[in-house]
């Protein structure tokens, strides 16, 4: 529940991509598994840990913190998932909160599991002729461990 800044800047080359000048771009965080043995069952985790926790989401934006983001959007269906607007030309700030820890994904032993890896997963798109928003522009990625 604690909120994370990432910030969010435009590092192209001058001349580089001038079709998005002026224009919004829009980017999709997910926190998703970093081990690849649970990236495989990663569907029936997150149904798991819905059942569990009935109501809540693993991702959310502290809209009041985050600093030039546009339409914030958090899928009911996608609880790892948010996405927003932003113009690249304009500081901007988002601040996630994780809603769960590490140690939600491991088998119980006896207390002091190491918990699981996450992986915050940026993807940002620029929009095509018809308005969508499906032309890649970049990835970012970066490994959390969240505890209480």
């Amino acid at each position: 529940g604690q909120s994370y800044e990432i910030r969010m800047l435009d590092n192209r080359k001058l001349g580089e991509l001038p079709e998005i000048n002026g224009k919004l771009v829009k980017s999709i965080f997910r926190v998703v598994f970093h081990d690849r043995r649970l990236q495989y069952t990663e569907h029936q985790q997150l149904e798991g840990w819905r059942w569990n926790r009935p109501g809540d989401r693993i991702l959310d934006i502290d809209i009041p913190m985050s600093v030039g983001i546009i339409d914030p959007r958090a899928n009911p269906t996608q609880l790892n998932t948010v996405e927003f607007l932003w113009d690249p030309t304009k500081r901007t700030s988002v601040f996630i909160q994780v809603h769960c820890i590490s140690t939600e994904f491991t088998l119980r032993k006896h207390g002091g599991e190491k918990g699981v890896p996450f992986r915050v997963q940026i993807d940002t798109f620029r929009e095509n002729e018809s308005g969508e928003y499906t032309e890649h522009l970049h990835s970012a990625s970066c490994q959390i461990k969240v505890f209480k």
